[in-house]
């Protein structure tokens, strides 16, 4: 017994041994073929510099080398460099210090398309269109637009001197503004949209989003709300922290909200909500979309899986992994996808495996949906990002004519008009552009050129049939069709009045009301809304959907 006891022990030594070798082995293997590639790298990267037949930036050709290496992986491990780091840090803060407006290009012209509201380029008197021709002095007019917004920013507190051209006016018109910092609104709108239903819209999750959530919530109802549509359509998250936040405001606390995995023990970390629920008892509808993204798919799914409301709108993006960032050698740093998110229920949110991706080609239809339940009994799918409850096309179709008017800067162009004829108009979601209003939108148009893609079409047949010495009787009757594509467009500016003269609307309160008056114009128009709305007058069916059905 003695002996067999020694031989077992003996046995496993040398098992032990065996593995330890083996793993050297691996490892050392490992580090060899890392240490071979490296070489092989900086070997050709030297001889591009010293023989390639024109000059190169090596600096430029390591950024691409190490961009399509990552993008090898997933599409959010991502290197930043020095330059990089400031819309990095401006895209998880939603701070910069800057005047406070969208810059555009349009021809090549710097353009502003937006200003946010009590920011300082509203503060300082410019207006949507107007074309930025110098900045600080300095001729911008044929600069790329990453170039002008550089010199618009800035540390808040320092000037900006501005000088832009305004439609109407002869002259061009100089600005000197002081530069603060910018905080985009993680709730550009809330309020009542019917009797009892208020009406929040979370477009991202950036600092103080659960804090502006909980104030938005408690004004709407104070104001008399007792449902609640919390809009996540277009909202492409943000910090994992707020997402916690917001969705313990209407679910209970010490509830598990999301938990990630990854290869590293550490990573492995499940969130509970930490405090009492600000509200647990107001009917809920989440209206998410294609573009409704990562914190914004924890938050629906944690208020489906729990069976805290009902979900209206189509499946979202998918994005259930988590990022890190690594601070790198020289003010660089690494966004690197470390684990992945996966909501009470158990399912993660990932719509796409990645590394199956990089071994086969195949798509999500191609992959098994596994199934799981909510806390209810409900089932719900994995690999599909979170499918609503309820789906709605929300997707307006607009007519030729209308998507023309848009593509051509038109409808933007009418409204930089008439902001110039017109100081103030009604409340937002008051105002209406009159018949008269309307025709003078068509008398504006008549010199104008909105072409249709069959237009262009017919332009370049007519030119090959030019080219080609044909017939004038051919070249006659695309001249006959081109014709007829015109009157067709006149009678489309009819036919669609009522879609032209919404968009229009849209447009136009959006130059006095802003971000906040553009979102509130489109509500009524919101096939999701109307839909919630419509769910909330017939609450024995909302409660139906959120209980198990055979």
């Amino acid at each position: 017994m003695l002996l067999y006891k020694r031989k077992w022990r003996y046995s496993m030594l040398l098992a032990l041994l065996l593995v330890g070798l083996l793993a050297g082995i691996q490892l050392k293997d490992k580090y060899f073929k890392f240490s071979k590639n490296l070489e092989i790298f900086a070997t050709i990267l030297k001889e591009l510099d010293s023989h390639y037949v024109d000059e190169v930036d090596t600096e430029a050709l390591v950024k691409t080398g190490i961009d399509a290496m990552l993008r090898s992986l997933d599409p959010y491990t991502t290197f930043f460099s020095e330059e990089d780091l400031e819309s990095f840090q401006t895209s998880i803060t939603g701070a910069y210090g800057g005047i406070g407006a969208v810059i555009g290009s349009r021809e090549g012209k710097a353009i502003i398309f937006m200003l946010f509201k009590d920011q300082p380029a509203h503060k300082g008197g410019l207006h949507a269109g107007d074309k930025i021709i110098q900045v600080n002095g300095e001729d911008v007019v044929d600069s790329s637009h990453d170039h002008i917004v550089k010199l618009l920013k800035g540390m808040p507190g320092t000037s900006v001197q501005l000088s832009v051209i305004r439609d109407g006016v002869a002259q061009p018109l100089a600005f000197t503004l002081n530069r603060e910092q910018v905080t985009m609104k993680n709730v550009p709108y809330y309020g009542q949209l019917q009797q009892h239903i208020g009406y929040i819209k979370l477009a991202s999750f950036t600092p103080h989003a659960a804090d502006e959530v909980k104030a938005a919530l408690a004004s709407i109802k104070e104001k008399g709300a007792e449902k609640l549509i919390l809009d996540l359509r277009g909202n492409a998250g943000g910090i994992l922290e707020e997402a916690i936040q917001v969705a313990n405001l209407l679910i209970a606390q010490n509830l598990t909200v999301v938990t990630t995995k990854g290869k590293a023990a550490t990573l492995i970390q499940s969130y509970t909500t930490t405090q009492p629920a600000y509200d647990k008892t107001m009917p809920v509808i989440v209206l998410i979309d294609q573009t409704s993204a990562s914190a914004a798919e924890i938050v629906a799914g944690v208020i489906q899986d729990y069976d805290r409301g009902v979900l209206i709108g189509k499946s979202t993006f998918g994005k259930g992994l988590v990022q890190s960032v690594t601070p790198l050698h020289y003010n660089t740093q690494l966004k690197l996808t470390t684990a992945k998110y996966y909501i009470p229920s158990g399912r993660c949110i990932q719509k796409i495996n990645h590394s199956l991706h990089r071994q086969e080609k195949v798509t999500e239809e191609d992959v098994d949906k596994p199934v799981f339940m909510t806390q209810a009994g409900r089932r719900v799918y994995e690999s599909n990002g979170i499918a609503p409850d309820i789906e709605v096309e929300e997707l307006l179709r607009l007519a030729p004519i209308t998507v023309s008017l848009i593509a051509n800067n038109l409808i933007f162009d009418y409204a930089t008009r008439f902001q110039a004829q017109h100081a103030r108009i009604q409340p937002a979601r008051e105002f209406r552009l009159s018949d008269s209003q309307y025709e003078q939108f068509l008398a504006w148009l008549q010199d104008k050129d909105y072409a249709y893609t069959i237009e262009n079409s017919l332009d370049q047949l007519l030119k090959k049939a030019e080219e080609e010495s044909y017939t004038e009787d051919i070249k006659k009757q695309i001249a006959s069709l081109k014709a007829q594509v015109q009157c067709h467009k006149k009678e489309e500016l009819q036919k669609f009045k009522s879609e032209i003269k919404r968009i229009l609307q849209q447009t136009i309160v959006a130059r006095y009301y802003f971000q906040e008056g553009a979102i509130a114009v489109t509500l009524e128009h919101d096939k999701a809304i109307q839909k919630a709305c419509a769910l909330f007058q017939d609450m024995a069916q909302y409660y139906t959907h959120l209980k198990v059905t055979e």
